[in-house]
């Protein structure tokens, strides 16, 4: 597929409901010692990965993606002639000394340049806000203070056993909690939707929260992200065929549990994120066909296709994981391949712009 054959594919105007913004150098950011140091330097060494701890390396990949600013224009300049016209965006780890402080975040976001100079607009923004705190509802109105835009949380839940994957909670089954579970309800009272980011195996704890909350509208990132999917990751994980066959059986199984739940809806998005396994030398584009781009596409087909059989085109969403999924997949690959491997099965007005319009309630769409 060559990038006139997915324009003529898609509607005049879509909506890709997964990006990050980040600027380390005005702002405080976890890589921010690194990123000015760095300063002067156009393009991020790639030898710099070896300084980098393990863990952090196998999230991030190329580290120029988050040691450098991505901003709207940065964006705009990898859509590559898609034609975006709104986008979400989904907290990315602020830092903050208190629960409080998340906010700034929000309202950082909030007054960057989108809507211009071939940026697209802000149509939505998640926040980060933690539901095991005494002030969830205090931070939660503090957000919404900000911006008529928040629409929804995420408290990534991401923990995994291996120790050389990067953990994203301090806890391992912090979807089970009991004062998670609790304080969960100052969510549900407002209506805002919640994103579930965790690692395959956590897949039963989030099916748990679905449960409470019937009436909250939960979205899955990343097919639950299960780790060492396309190789070796961490210290053992995905180390052999035999490691990730059987993960991919349990899976499947718990991933089909949690679509029976009709408040849960799901992303075709993360395909590109070094955690799976396989890390290339560059991102795979759209107008790559043959060679490491088609055995990409059969690698991660069993993962689209079971994500599309299960929650079906009404319930599931492309989303473009930038900058995250960026040293995998060029930004229209990561479409490209979700409707190469769906073929004629894909609702491509549903899939790029109807589910984000009423997961987001993004009414105002042109």
């Amino acid at each position: 597929m060559n990038p006139n054959q997915l324009a003529e594919r898609l509607p005049a105007s879509i909506v890709d409901p997964h990006v990050h913004q980040w600027d380390p150098l005005t702002t405080v950011r976890a890589g921010s010692g690194r990123a000015r140091l760095l300063r002067r330097v156009p393009r991020v060494p790639r030898g710099l990965r070896r300084v980098i701890p393990q863990a952090d390396r196998e999230f991030v990949g190329d580290p120029h993606h988050v040691l450098k600013p991505y901003l709207p224009g940065t964006y705009a300049r990898d859509l590559g002639g898609l034609p975006v016209g709104a986008v979400v965006h989904i907290e990315a780890a602020w830092p903050a000394r208190d629960h409080l402080g998340t906010v700034a975040e929000t309202r950082w976001v909030s007054g960057l340049p989108f809507g211009r100079d071939g940026a697209p607009r802000l149509g939505g923004v998640v926040v980060h806000v933690d539901p095991r705190r005494d002030d969830v509802g205090a931070v939660l109105d503090a957000h919404r203070a900000v911006t008529g835009l928040v629409r929804g949380v995420r408290f990534s839940a991401a923990h995994h056993p291996d120790p050389g994957v990067r953990d994203f909670s301090d806890v391992p089954a912090v979807y089970t909690e009991p004062a998670f579970l609790d304080g969960f309800a100052a969510l549900a009272e407002r209506g805002l939707s919640f994103e579930l980011w965790c690692y395959a195996h956590q897949l039963p704890d989030a099916l748990g929260l679905v449960e409470r909350y019937p009436e909250t509208t939960f979205v899955l990132d990343h097919y639950a992200t299960p780790v060492g999917f396309l190789g070796p990751r961490g210290r053992h994980t995905g180390r052999f065929a035999h490691q990730r066959r059987e993960q991919f059986a349990v899976w499947r199984d718990d991933l089909a549990a949690l679509a029976a739940r009709p408040n849960v809806v799901a992303k075709h998005s993360g395909l590109g994120m070094p955690l799976l396994g396989g890390e290339r030398a560059v991102p795979l584009a759209l107008h790559d066909v043959r060679g490491p781009r088609a055995a990409f596409v059969d690698a991660v087909a069993p993962l689209v296709r079971h994500l599309h059989d299960c929650f079906g085109p009404e319930r599931t969403m492309w989303a473009s994981n930038f900058p995250i999924d960026k040293p995998g997949l060029t930004l229209p690959a990561t479409l490209g391949v979700v409707l190469e491997v769906l073929g004629a099965d894909a609702s491509v007005d549903a899939l790029t712009r109807e589910v984000a319009r009423r997961t987001y309630r993004l009414d105002d769409l042109p």
